[in-house]
């Protein structure tokens, strides 16, 4: 059984940690083991005493897991799954992170098998959508890309919001993710089965989508059986689509001893041979990408 991962997104105050008591609420009554990642930017967690003292909670202060503390956030799941061996993860991470990002900094080609990433819940809230002119352009820019690449958005707050309110902020953002379900809440009560009910892995979505395409963000990942020829992977990076975002991994050409691993992002990769054999895992995150047809290129480059 793989671990589900559940990512809780959203900007500061937008009631990310009041969606996650719910939650923990739930898994509790479900008799589920399950584990609480948090993040924060300062060096103190202000909302850990959410948590109840029976759920394994790992802290990851003082940074962003999608950048400064990365390494970090790796060794701390890591453990959750080798220690505490959790039927569920949610991480919760700080308003400041981009999504994409906080995904690409959980999925580590080391036990990427391992988990089963269940999708991006998006918590906006209502009324500082509506206000969100008077913050910063870097601010504003945050606030679109966690809308944009949730699986499920929670337009938060509600209760504050005219009818006329409502209606706007709703048109607003399923505008700029027509893919995602989104549910008007208030305290965050969302429908948990709707929750329940979400999967971004590649392979799944496949089968119920008719023109086989993931219409919103996804992950795959690849274990290569045996070495490949160098120059026939970097053709196969050449024809990648514009929207795979980010791929990590370990990969063995067949003219080294040992594997290499693989960084690509923005169209740049970058290698770095080890000095060990590891297993050839190879994480994949796109948006709009039919992975029947990349797992097909790959498996050729065995062949």
């Amino acid at each position: 059984m793989k671990t589900e991962i559940y990512i809780l997104s959203g900007f500061l105050g937008s009631g990310k940690t009041t969606l996650l008591k719910q939650l923990l609420a739930d898994e509790k009554q479900q008799g589920r083991k399950v584990a609480v990642m948090m993040n924060e930017l300062g060096k103190v967690s202000i909302d850990s005493d959410a948590v109840d003292e029976d759920v394994p909670l790992k802290e990851l202060l003082d940074g962003c897991i999608c950048c400064t503390i990365q390494d970090k956030l790796e060794g701390q799941l890591q453990g959750l799954l080798t220690i505490e061996k959790p039927e569920v993860i949610y991480i919760e991470a700080t308003g400041a992170a981009h999504p994409v990002e906080v995904l690409d900094a959980i999925l580590s080609p080391l036990f990427a098998e391992k988990i089963e990433v269940k999708g991006i819940i998006s918590v906006i809230d209502g009324v500082r959508w509506l206000n969100r002119h008077s913050l910063t352009p870097q601010i504003q820019q945050l606030l679109i890309e966690q809308v944009r690449h949730a699986d499920l958005l929670l337009i938060n707050k509600t209760d504050e919001l005219s009818d006329m309110e409502q209606a706007k902020v709703s048109g607003e953002i399923q505008a700029l993710n027509q893919h995602a379900f989104a549910i008007l809440t208030s305290y965050a009560k969302a429908p948990l089965e709707k929750i329940r009910g979400l999967s971004m892995n590649g392979k799944e979505k496949k089968q119920s989508t008719k023109i086989g395409l993931d219409l919103s963000l996804s992950t795959f990942v690849y274990q290569f059986k045996k070495p490949v020829n160098k120059e026939a992977f970097e053709d196969f990076l050449r024809n990648l689509p514009d929207t795979m975002y980010r791929i990590k991994g370990y990969i063995k050409f067949d003219y080294a001893k040992y594997p290499s691993l693989f960084q690509f992002s923005y169209g740049m990769p970058i290698y770095l041979q080890e000095n060990m054999n590891i297993p050839l895992n190879m994480v994949f995150i796109g948006e709009q990408i039919d992975w029947n047809i990349i797992e097909q290129s790959l498996n050729h480059l065995e062949k």
